[in-house]
């Protein structure tokens, strides 16, 4: 089995425990693999190895673990930097660099603002997407608009 599916086998088992009404569970979810996906999809456009893409398809499942097992964002992507790390040392799927890799782009994924390293960039910006792409109805989030109007021009969407 894959690193990325063994992870993912483990967040949807944490899912469960974490999130019991249904819908909820299945949003979490949809988010989560979604971030993942559009991970993937940014990191391959602009360049980087399958390694990257890889970790950074990690990132995205773990991101918002800490909001969806404590049921808090407050801090969340920091708080959810720890508690990726300690998912990935129980699982023994990655290195220590890779951890840092991962634990980087998930502290920072939610200061949408700043700009940082290149993975990290990639994480904000699919997260991002999926909170846009996910529902066109709904206003783009303020703190969302420049990196939305960014990832246009990158793949050339005129909508």
């Amino acid at each position: 089995m894959s690193r990325l599916k063994e992870l993912r086998k483990y967040i949807d088992k944490k899912l469960a425990k974490w999130i019991e009404d249904d819908a909820d569970r299945a949003k979490a979810e949809a988010h989560l693999y979604g971030v993942s996906f559009a991970a993937a999809l940014i990191a391959q456009r602009r360049g980087m190895s399958s390694h990257q893409i890889e970790l950074l398809q990690m990132a995205g499942m773990l991101h918002d673990c800490y909001a969806y097992k404590t049921g808090s964002y407050e801090d969340h992507a920091h708080k959810g930097a720890e508690l990726a790390g300690e998912i990935l040392d129980e699982l023994g799927i990655t290195s220590p660099d890779e951890n840092s890799l991962i634990q980087s782009a998930i502290y920072h994924h939610d200061d949408k603002a700043a700009v940082d390293s290149p993975t990290d960039e990639v994480l904000k910006d699919a997260d991002a997407m999926h909170h846009i792409y996910n529902d066109l109805s709904k206003p783009v989030k303020e703190k969302e608009a420049a990196r939305y109007a960014a990832l246009k021009k990158e793949f050339g969407i005129s909508i």
